[in-house]
């Protein structure tokens, strides 16, 4: 059985197109006369779009180790349901990947599981303790690049001395930004919500005085450096102002920052992640930046945890929450369809500028979303096994149909096409 699918909007990083397309065998097939394919089932009526595939530079599929909050094949099905046909995963593990042995079992599970790319972080020092640089040097040819996300490497020599080594690897580091002296017990971002509440506030400077350390080791070392979830709007000028003197720097943020403040927050733990929801005012700096292009790529950090980890409110829950199946539907929502973004800038954000930046070529590599279909967001729905969602509840346009990995069917939306067979 296949399915032709009418005026189907195109999106290729040269512009767009409106076309026919043939759906058939798990296999879109791109060509002049579609109906020569044979007997064919015809969808039109929907607003289809065809994106590159997405990439997500910033995940956590929490296997080996974390089996009970994600494993390898829920997390990279939960992917491809989202439009993603590839995804970057953070080194807090166990084993932590800090050496050829302990990647493996990664890597193994990567190959046993995934059904889409799947590409590992090394990490920076062992056991992402600080203290120790990791065999960065024999992991280099299998992983992406260096990161201790979860934690900022705290000693500025260390530091330094990775970039170094990752310069002559030509690898690039990946950095959680977070001076950890200026946490003071903090757990949500130390705004208007935690004075009203009586929360432990997170100051913007725990993010952007360890954003200002690195840029400044960067142009001494001369290292590809990346940020990651970049929340407040003092990281965004910094950036920018390091991008102006030709410093080799990029940066991701999360939907969660660009739709959400502070004001947004309940007492719930699905609203707890670090670095945390902040100030309109910085959400409005990264929607700038994002608009500017000094905020490069919109990464999801994917952090799921089991039901009762999150069920201890903002003060006790842990930190992170699920985006993968939601980061396109919320944000062309409340970005692109009220104006604020154009569609072409979220789907570059999304697919040409964190594909760039790591050195991913698509091959076959499509999502197909409806963007006049509606949903409302529910988790028992997702196919993570996390399901904290600070989305939870909100109506959304753009429902993602299938999703072709390398050329393989990753995702199929079960009720996407169900008309009967021609006779």
């Amino acid at each position: 059985m296949g399915y032709l699918l009418r005026d189907v909007t195109v999106h290729r990083e040269g512009g767009t197109e409106r076309r026919d397309l043939v759906l058939k065998n798990g296999r879109l097939i791109f060509q002049q006369d579609a109906a020569a394919a044979g007997a064919l089932i015809p969808v039109s009526g929907r607003e289809l779009h065809l994106f590159p595939g997405f990439t997500d530079v910033h995940v956590h599929l929490r296997e080996p180790g974390f089996s009970y909050k994600e494993t390898v094949a829920s997390g990279s099905r939960a992917a491809a349901r989202g439009g993603f046909t590839t995804v970057i995963t953070m080194p807090n593990l166990r084993p932590v990947p800090d050496s050829l042995m302990n990647l493996q079992q990664q890597l193994d599970l990567i190959v046993r599981d995934a059904v889409i790319r799947v590409l590992p972080l090394g990490a920076i020092t062992v056991g992402q303790q600080g203290t120790q640089l990791a065999d960065l040097s024999g992991l280099a040819p299998l992983v992406a690049g260096f990161s201790d996300d979860g934690r900022g490497v705290q000693a500025n020599a260390l530091m330094r001395e990775a970039m170094v080594q990752a310069a002559a690897l030509q690898k690039i580091i990946v950095a959680h930004c977070e001076d950890e002296s200026l946490l003071s017990g903090g757990y949500i971002h130390e705004g208007e919500y935690a004075r009203h509440h009586g929360h432990k506030g997170i100051s913007s400077q725990s993010e952007w005085a360890q954003v200002q350390r690195d840029i400044e080791l960067v142009a001494q070392t001369g290292c590809s450096y990346h940020v990651c979830h970049v929340s407040t709007k003092e990281s965004v000028e910094l950036i920018r102002q390091a991008k102006a003197k030709g410093i080799d720097i990029t940066c991701e943020t999360a939907p969660h920052y660009l739709v959400l403040t502070d004001m947004d927050l309940k007492e719930d733990g699905r609203f707890k992640m670090n670095p945390p929801i902040r100030s309109a005012a910085d959400r409005d700096a990264l929607i700038q930046g994002l608009k500017d292009g000094t905020v490069d790529m919109i990464a999801t950090d994917h952090a799921p945890h089991s039901a009762e980890e999150k069920a201890k409110g903002l003060a006790g829950s842990m930190n992170g929450v699920v985006g993968l199946e939601t980061a396109f539907p919320v944000l062309y929502t409340h970005l692109v369809k009220p104006g604020v973004l154009s569609l072409d800038r979220l789907i570059a954000a999304m697919s040409a500028a964190p594909n760039a930046r790591f050195g991913i070529t698509l091959q076959e590599d499509w999502c197909l979303f409806d963007l006049g279909a509606t949903a409302t967001i529910n988790p028992g729905d997702f196919l993570s096994l996390g399901k904290a969602s600070p989305f939870t509840g909100i109506a959304v346009s753009g429902k993602c149909l299938l999703t072709i990995s390398q050329g393989r069917m990753a995702y199929q939306d079960p009720a996407a096409f169900l008309a009967k067979e021609p006779a």
